[in-house]
Order: C-alpha cells, then sequence, then structure tokens
C-alpha cells in the first residue's frame, strides 16, 4: 500500500505538471506533458520497469498488431491494486504509489480544466458533471508496432500518454498528431518527443486522429503509460467499467495460475 505521504507529494506534483503544461491547438487542443512524475520517482520507475512475462497482450485494436511469430507487439500490465500486488515484491509499492496517483480526484479535475475546450465541444456545457473512470496502464511495444490515425473509442473521455523511456535516443517514435483533410487523407501535424518524463493528453472527440509509425528494429522497447478516462456516466457505462476491470482482473489471475502450473 503506498505511503500516504508519498502519495500526496506526487499528486500534488501531477497536478502542477498539468496546469503548467503548454496547450497547443492544432491540430486538436492537445497538452504537451513535461516532467510529470517527480525525479527520484521517474527514475524508480525506469529502474523497476516489469520483465516481459509479467505483462499480457493489449486489447481493442491492438491485439491484432503481432510479429509473424505469434507474439504481441504491445502488452501491459493495468496498474490497479490488483494486478501490482503480483509485481515482485521489492517494486510492488511504486506501483501502487504510481498507479493510486494516477487515479487520484486530483488529477483528473486538473485535466479536466485543462481540456474543457474539447470536452465542452463533445459534451456540451455541462461537460464538468461527466463521470470519469481512470483506467492507468502500463504499455510495452517492441519492434513492430504500429497504429493508424484514429480518434479512440467513444467510450474514452480523455487519454493521456506518459513516455517512459531511459534517455533521449528514442525521440522519433513519439506519438503523431494528424488533421483529416476532406477528402479523407490526413495531414501529419506533429509528432511528440519520446523523451523521459513527458508526455501528451487530449479530451477524446471526433477529430483528434493520431497514430503510432512503426517501431523499427533499433527499438528494444517503447514504455509508456497510457492514463485512459472512460466515460462514466449513465448505468451502462458504469456497469461496463466496473465489468471490464473485473472481467480483465480474472483473466489476468487465471493466465497467472496457467503459467504457475506448467
Amino acid at each position: 500500500m503506498a505511503d500516504q505521504r508519498q502519495l500526496d507529494r506526487v499528486t500534488a506534483f501531477a497536478v502542477e505538471r498539468v496546469n503548467e503544461a503548454r496547450a497547443v491547438d492544432d491540430p486538436f487542443l492537445h497538452l504537451e506533458l513535461d516532467r510529470f512524475f517527480p525525479d527520484d520517482i521517474y527514475q524508480q520507475i525506469v529502474a523497476s520497469l516489469p520483465s516481459l512475462t509479467e505483462y499480457r497482450p493489449m486489447s481493442g485494436r491492438s491485439k491484432d498488431s503481432n510479429r509473424a511469430d505469434g507474439s504481441p507487439t504491445r502488452v501491459k500490465i493495468d496498474l490497479f491494486p490488483e494486478y501490482t500486488r503480483l509485481l515482485p515484491r521489492e517494486d510492488r509499492a511504486l506501483w501502487d504509489l504510481v498507479g493510486r496517483s494516477l487515479c487520484s480526484s486530483a488529477l483528473q479535475d486538473a485535466f479536466m480544466r485543462r481540456l474543457a475546450p474539447g470536452l465542452e465541444r463533445r459534451f456540451g456545457e455541462d461537460f464538468a458533471d461527466v463521470g470519469m473512470f481512470p483506467v492507468p496502464v502500463l504499455t510495452r511495444d517492441v519492434s513492430g508496432y504500429s497504429i493508424p490515425p484514429h480518434t479512440d473509442t467513444h467510450w474514452k473521455g480523455i487519454t493521456v500518454l506518459i513516455y517512459l523511456p531511459p534517455d533521449d535516443t528514442l525521440q522519433h517514435i513519439g506519438t503523431v498528431v494528424h488533421e483529416k483533410m476532406a477528402d479523407g487523407s490526413f495531414r501529419r501535424a506533429g509528432q511528440g518527443r519520446f523523451a523521459p518524463n513527458s508526455g501528451m493528453a487530449f479530451a477524446v472527440g471526433d477529430n483528434t486522429w493520431h497514430s503510432v509509425d512503426p517501431v523499427g528494429p533499433e527499438v528494444e522497447t517503447r514504455d509508456l503509460i497510457i492514463l485512459q478516462y472512460f466515460v462514466d456516466s449513465g448505468l451502462l457505462r458504469m456497469l461496463r467499467n466496473r465489468g471490464k476491470r473485473l472481467g480483465n482482473m480474472l483473466r489476468n489471475e487465471m493466465g497467472r495460475l496457467a503459467r504457475v502450473s506448467k
């Protein structure tokens, strides 16, 4: 369980970084995040990234992105307590701290304030009353991963990407943002730097086109946290969000037991 003082410190730091993030309007409103975690926490994160065996294949659009041998090019660990408790003992407290800070109401409020124009564009003037369900996911991409321009599913309200490289050598593999033109083609409007402790955030809408270029053989791992805020208003969405979390937990437990029994 995360130490409360540490949790308050990490959360307050992240909120401040969101409040100070640079807002970019082209091709859609998004925040450029920098130094998202305190330096000491970020160093621990990079040093404590789990081994591949701790991850499970990604679902959704990424589930069909496999290598020729069938191995997935994107895998994940949901940073909820039911997952972090299964990590190596020496790393559990850190990942529990990270997950709980990302799920904090203070951080959610900060993102909703800064992304208000995008949220209002989608949900109307009462956007602040729209519930959000945070799902923090530690993600690992390997050579061969890519995803074409897309806008994210309508189930999501906000997408946050936090890049976790150890240094600046792979800045060219950041997320690309696009504008969709009248003829259906895409204008490449910009690309995030895949730099340590940086990232981007945006309110999901019908114009938030983004992609990832094919990850080349020079990349051993492309590690990042994807913090997804799912729309949590209405009984259907509330049941879906909690049911999906429960279902993922059960599938993870069954997979873990199957591995142990071999």
